[in-house]
Order: C-alpha cells, then sequence, then structure tokens
C-alpha cells in the first residue's frame, strides 16, 4: 500500500515539481470530474426530453434553481479551498482544519435552510423561476426532490472544493465521478421503466448524489489530507472574511446564472416552450464544453495557491500562461466540432423540428465565441486564488449580471428571437474585453512581487 503523503512533502511537490507536469497531473482527475458532471446534467435533459417538449422546458426552468445550489456550495467550497491552498504554502495546518470545517458545516446548515423554505413555496417558488403553465406540473416534480438533495448538493460542492486546493484532484475526481455515472444509469431506470416521469430525473440525481456526498467525506478523512470535524468549527468574522474573499466571486457567478436563467426563461416566453426548450439545451451543452476549460483551471488553482502562499510568484506566472495557451488550444477544437455537428447534436436532446431550429442557430453563433472563456475563465481564477477578490468579483457579476442581463432583455426587444440567441455571445465578448484590463493589471502585480523577492533574496546571500 503506497504510503500516505506526509505535508511537508506535499509541499515540497506543490512548490518544485515541473509546472507543466504538476497542472497536467491535478488537472485530468478535475477535467474528468468536471465533464462527467456536466454529462449528468445533460443526461437528465436527454431523458427528459423523451417525455415531451414542456418536460424539456422544465429541466431548463430548474437550471435557475441549480444555479443557487451551486453558487452557494461553490462560494463556500471555493472560499474554503482558497484559503486552505494558501494556509498550506504557509504551512499552518491546524487552521486550514478550522476554515475547512467551518465552510462544510455552513453549507449543511444554509443548505437545509434552502429545503424547508422552497418545500413550503414550491408553486411560488416554480413560477419565479419562468415556468409556463404548460410547464409547471413538470417543473414542480423535478424541483420538489431537488430541493431535498439541497444541503448535500452544497456540502459536496464543499468537500470537492477542500480536496482539490490541497492538491487532491484524484480523489475528488472519485467522489464526483461515481455520482454522475450513477446518475446517468439511475436516469433511464427511474424516468420509464419505474414511470416516474420528470421527477425521476430529480430521484435519480439526489440518489447520486447522497452516493457521492459519502465518498467524498470518507476520503477527507484519509491521514493526508485536512479532516473535517465538528470540533473545529470556527464561526468567526476572520475566518468567514477569508472564505468570503475567495468565494463571493462564485457566488455572484452562479447566483446571477440563476438570474440571468430567469431572465432567459421570460424572455423566450412569448416564442412558446420549443424556444425555452432549446435554450435551455444550448445552456447544458456549452456548459459541458466550458467544463474541459474548468477542469483544466481547477487543476492551476491549488498550484496557484500554494505558491503564492508561499511567494513563489514566478511559478504562478508560470502556470497561468501555460494553461492559457493549453485553455485556447482545447477550445477551439471544441468550438470548431460544435459549430460543425449543431444539426446533429440538438435532436439527440429533442427531436422537434422548432427546436432544432431555434437551438442549432444559437449553437452556432455562441461556439465563435467560445474561445475567448480561456483568457476569461482563467484570469477569474488566478484573482480568485489570490485573494483578490473583488477582481474576481467583477469579472463574475460582469458575464452573467452587467452584460447578460441587460443584452437579454434588450435585444430581443430590437431582433426577437434572434436577440435571445445572440445575448449570451454579446456578453461573452465584453467581458473578454474587461478580462483583459483586470487581468494584465494583475499580471504586472505578480511581476513586481517576484522582482521584490528576487532582490530581497540577492541581499541576504551578499549577507
Amino acid at each position: 500500500m503506497k504510503k500516505a503523503e506526509t505535508p511537508q512533502q506535499k509541499f515540497e511537490r506543490m512548490t518544485t515539481t515541473p509546472i507543466p507536469k504538476l497542472i497536467t497531473r491535478l488537472a485530468v482527475p478535475t477535467i474528468i470530474s468536471m465533464m462527467v458532471t456536466s454529462i449528468y446534467n445533460m443526461a437528465d435533459t436527454f431523458f427528459v426530453g423523451q417525455i415531451g417538449t414542456s418536460a424539456t422546458g422544465a429541466v431548463g426552468v430548474s437550471f435557475a434553481l441549480m444555479a443557487i445550489i451551486q453558487a452557494i456550495g461553490f462560494a463556500l467550497g471555493q472560499g474554503s479551498g482558497n484559503y486552505i491552498s494558501r494556509l498550506l504554502g504557509q504551512q499552518r495546518y491546524e487552521y486550514a482544519e478550522k476554515v475547512a470545517a467551518t465552510g462544510f458545516f455552513t453549507a449543511l446548515g444554509v443548505g437545509s435552510l434552502l429545503l424547508v423554505g422552497g418545500e413550503l413555496f414550491l408553486e411560488p417558488l416554480v413560477r419565479l423561476l419562468g415556468a409556463t403553465e404548460t410547464i409547471l406540473p413538470y417543473a414542480k416534480a423535478y424541483v420538489g426532490w431537488i430541493l431535498i438533495g439541497a444541503p448535500i448538493m452544497m456540502a459536496s460542492f464543499v468537500l470537492n472544493n477542500l480536496l482539490r486546493f490541497q492538491g487532491s484532484s484524484f480523489y475528488a475526481m472519485v467522489g464526483i465521478a461515481t455520482g454522475g455515472i450513477l446518475n446517468i444509469a439511475l436516469d433511464p431506470l427511474f424516468i420509464y421503466t419505474f414511470g416516474f416521469g420528470t421527477a425521476g430525473a430529480a430521484m435519480a440525481t439526489i440518489i447520486s448524489q447522497a452516493i457521492s456526498f459519502s465518498i467524498l467525506l470518507r476520503q477527507t478523512l484519509l491521514p493526508q489530507h485536512i479532516h473535517v470535524s465538528i470540533k473545529n468549527i470556527t464561526p468567526k468574522w476572520a475566518v468567514y472574511k477569508e472564505i468570503l474573499r475567495g468565494g463571493l466571486p462564485s457566488f455572484y457567478r452562479q447566483g446571477l446564472a440563476s438570474i440571468s436563467g430567469i431572465c432567459l426563461n421570460f424572455a423566450a416566453h412569448p416564442y412558446g416552450d420549443a424556444a425555452i426548450a432549446a435554450m435551455s439545451i444550448i445552456n447544458r451543452f456549452f456548459h459541458f464544453i466550458n467544463s474541459a476549460l474548468l477542469g483544466f483551471g481547477q487543476g492551476f488553482q491549488p498550484v496557484c495557491g500554494f505558491n503564492y502562499g508561499a511567494k513563489r510568484f514566478d511559478r504562478v506566472l508560470e502556470g497561468f500562461w501555460f494553461c492559457v495557451r493549453v485553455g485556447v488550444i482545447i477550445l477551439v477544437c471544441l468550438s470548431v466540432g460544435t459549430f460543425i455537428l449543431s444539426p446533429v447534436i440538438v435532436p439527440m436532446f429533442r427531436n422537434d423540428p422548432k427546436v432544432i431550429e431555434i437551438g442549432v442557430t444559437a449553437m452556432r453563433i455562441q461556439s465563435i465565441v467560445v474561445p475567448l472563456n480561456a483568457w476569461t475563465i482563467l484570469c477569474n481564477m488566478l484573482c480568485q486564488t489570490i485573494g483578490k477578490g473583488t477582481m474576481a468579483s467583477i469579472l463574475a457579476v460582469c458575464r452573467q449580471g452587467v452584460y447578460y442581463i441587460p443584452a437579454i432583455l434588450l435585444l430581443p426587444n430590437l431582433f426577437g428571437l434572434t436577440g435571445i440567441q445572440i445575448a449570451q455571445p454579446v456578453s461573452d465578448i465584453l467581458v473578454f474585453l474587461t478580462a483583459i484590463v483586470i487581468g494584465l493589471r494583475v499580471l504586472k502585480e505578480l511581476k513586481q512581487n517576484q522582482a521584490e523577492v528576487t532582490v530581497s533574496a540577492a541581499g541576504e546571500a551578499v549577507k
């Protein structure tokens, strides 16, 4: 049996292993995790799509609720994980355990509150999410079950990030991938065999999430990992301030994704359930496309956090540029493939002529701007990991809020259905331009920090 890695050995691995080798090794499991997660999200859309267009629209409506759950889970998980990676770089292990426990148990508590409140006001909630009268019964069935899984979903996001930011992405992958594969297997069983319809898709999701949660929790108990223990809960402002600094960008990004999803659903109302269903398919599919880059960037984040904490700014810069180059290559390849194969991809989810017509056009337009996300996403991850929460938050708010929400409210009035189809690409172009300004500023600061470290080291050598 392989001997568990000590904290000092992990520190040395994260701060001395060649950057391309280290990031690639950490990124492969996270890419697999992200893509499996996206696949099982698309699986719900695929299998429910066989029921009907309104059922497909119900999954699209629920996407806004899932975004809320992810917003809170990612905020606490990314915030805790970012802070922990810097603490481990500073070799402050006991305090890192307090941060981990605080983030985890806070997620469980907030998820429980959402469960109770959501179930008490289920129909008003589903209407608020943008359900039409024909979509309403399907959406209530789906959302009612998803709410039951909210606490463990949020806590799972935290556990996943805690493992990743310790440089243990393989262990995180095992938990996430197992749940994802199980979800794909259970979907047809619960939807068709047991006859639960859209509710069956949600049941499959929460069962698989519970299994994933159990595996992730077990992984944190291994000796080489930061342990999550209730005795280490430290609900102090000093802890929450750092968690929020690293986590608020994720909250803004995912929370605004929920609001923008609701705006999209209402904007698509005049064009019927087919438009809502088509845009639901597009959103899920491009989430899958971006998941490859997100997974690769998540391989960079622990490397970034450890080395930033250890004042190895040269390695932070090297890792960032390595990821940007690889990210552009990945997204260009996926973009070209998506543009060409869009008439094949959309009918796989819903073979409705109107859905296909709307979806293919939207997919092709959006695929053109997808490569720009390489710079935008990696700049966001860099800022978030090194504690530049304000800059990361600006980028997060711009994509789904400052740029997208006005676009989805204004453009349909000017261009009709085409306005709905181009809203996200227009937003992506604008946030890319913003990311150039912010990214170059942060990179300049990192270069200055490295220059100061070099001068200081030279002075110590002279002494």
